[in-house]
């Protein structure tokens, strides 16, 4: 019997970004049409003007509904929501028009999800600077996601070759930071560590939890927030059976879990977390001026759909010059497509 393959939706992103071209790219890689239906959502004529510009193979076909899909070889499915005009985009910056439009390719991959009409949604990076100015509420798109869907227990997850890192808080201001790492936060997302590592096949993941003072507070010394919130916190998911280690000081717990120690980390804040899992994915070549690698990707836990992303900006110095790397996107696609074959387990 052949496997059916999953059809997912790619949101397009900010388009003055590089979301269209490394989907183009994307999409034109073997691995990716032979392992699932991809769908753009996003806008016709942007993508017929990435096709122009990276001499693509592929042929657009815009539909209304993904029930039009044809999927055939050589083809670039496009759900057109006919928001922007290539011809009048300002490229390569901030724009309020290009953050409502970004903002609907969002919305409407939450909708199809929730309607089944799609098995999961993979998305191209969006500015936050541009939601902004569209009136967007919303710091990025694991706060979006999670209003859209009315989701209050969730918590972002980078996923890079070596590390994975699940985040207490993400997109708020730094001295914030000590008073949202509270018992009930970091208990749920310790929780939701457990659950995603389940997911991928870990029978009982080993979760490393990551202090949020230096030293781990050495005891009171320099924040009493790990004595007061994160141990009891995870008291309480070991009682609930839970293999939970920590608090752990920042400094050396990532290289821990990079040798095999830990099967994912809990960190308390955006940088902490981010810093390690791109400074191993992410390589720069400063002689040819551009990115060489862009490993790794963000997933979205807790939802009641799948959602994963590229795991970096939307690069205005790189758009609309034909050299964005799809590395991200491509990992991105595959992580979706393994995730959903777990589940389908």
């Amino acid at each position: 019997m052949a496997i059916r393959r999953p059809l997912l939706g790619i949101t397009m992103g900010d388009p003055a970004g590089v979301g269209p071209e490394i989907t183009t790219k994307a999409l034109t890689a073997p691995e990716v049409v032979s392992s699932c239906r991809p769908m753009v959502i996003g806008d016709r004529s942007v993508m017929d003007a990435t096709l122009t510009l990276l001499r693509s193979p592929l042929t657009l076909h815009a539909v209304a509904k993904p029930a039009e899909c044809l999927f055939e070889p050589g083809t670039l499915e496009c759900l057109d929501l006919a928001n922007v005009d290539a011809a009048t985009l300002p490229r390569a910056q901030v724009s309020a028009g290009a953050g409502r439009a970004a903002y609907a390719y969002i919305e409407k991959g939450v909708r199809l999800c929730q309607s089944r009409e799609i098995d999961g949604m993979i998305t191209a990076p969006v500015n936050k600077e541009a939601l902004a100015a569209a009136g967007v509420p919303h710091s990025g798109h694991t706060e979006i996601l999670a209003k859209l869907s009315d989701t209050k227990d969730f918590a972002m997850l980078l996923m890079g070759r070596e590390l994975k890192v699940i985040h207490v808080t993400t997109h708020v201001a730094l001295r914030r930071v000590p008073d949202l790492c509270t018992e009930d936060r970091v208990l749920r997302v310790i929780r939701l560590a457990q659950q995603t590592m389940k997911g991928l096949g870990v029978a009982r993941p080993r979760i490393a939890v990551c202090g949020l003072n230096p030293h781990a507070g050495e005891d009171g010394l320099f924040g009493d927030e790990e004595k007061t919130q994160i141990i009891p916190a995870m008291e309480v998911a070991r009682r609930e059976g839970l293999d939970v280690y920590g608090p752990l000081p920042a400094d050396t717990l990532f290289s821990r879990a990079r040798g095999g120690e830990f099967d994912i980390v809990v960190a308390m804040y955006h940088d902490q977390g981010h810093v390690p899992v791109k400074t191993l994915g992410f390589t720069y070549d400063e002689a040819r001026g551009q990115w060489t690698g862009l490993s790794g990707v963000n997933v979205t836990v807790g939802l009641p759909f799948l959602r994963v992303s590229v795991d970096h900006g939307t690069a205005f110095d790189r758009s609309w010059k034909g050299i964005a790397n799809p590395e991200s996107m491509l990992e991105a696609i595959d992580v979706a497509v393994r995730m959903l074959s777990a589940r389908a387990d």
